[in-house]
């Protein structure tokens, strides 16, 4: 099954097409909103989207004896970030009723196949 993949550029296009924004409005402030939140990331601050998620950094502890999947090689891993990402209870709900059958189909359609609007839709 093929997923529908959304670029920059597709953003861009959406916003563009729903606003009265130039093009080059839209993506200094998507780049501005990208740097922002790499920014708060690389200082270990929580960044919380209401309706949307949160973003942290977690610490995967250092291990001596890791794999590289590639070469098979035993080597050690020190320990380092990784950046988190937690549904919020609105994007929860939006995507909890697509079905693997169904997911192409109602690609982009908001609350698809539930038959009830979240609270955000109403």
């Amino acid at each position: 099954m093929a997923v529908k993949k959304i670029t920059k550029a597709d953003v861009v296009s959406e916003i563009y097409d729903k606003t009265g924004m130039t093009r080059k409005e839209i993506v200094k402030v998507l780049d501005l909103f990208v740097h922002e939140v790499k920014t708060a990331l690389v200082q270990r601050c929580v960044v919380e989207l209401r309706g949307f998620g949160t973003f942290e950094v977690k610490i995967r502890k250092a291990r001596p004896r890791a794999r590289n999947p590639k070469t098979g090689e035993t080597v050690s891993v020190r320990s380092h970030g990784v950046v988190s990402f937690r549904p919020g209870r609105d994007l929860k709900q939006d995507v909890w009723n697509i079905r693997e059958d169904e997911a192409n189909t109602d690609a982009g359609v908001p609350n698809a196949g539930s038959g009830d609007p979240s609270p955000s839709m109403v």
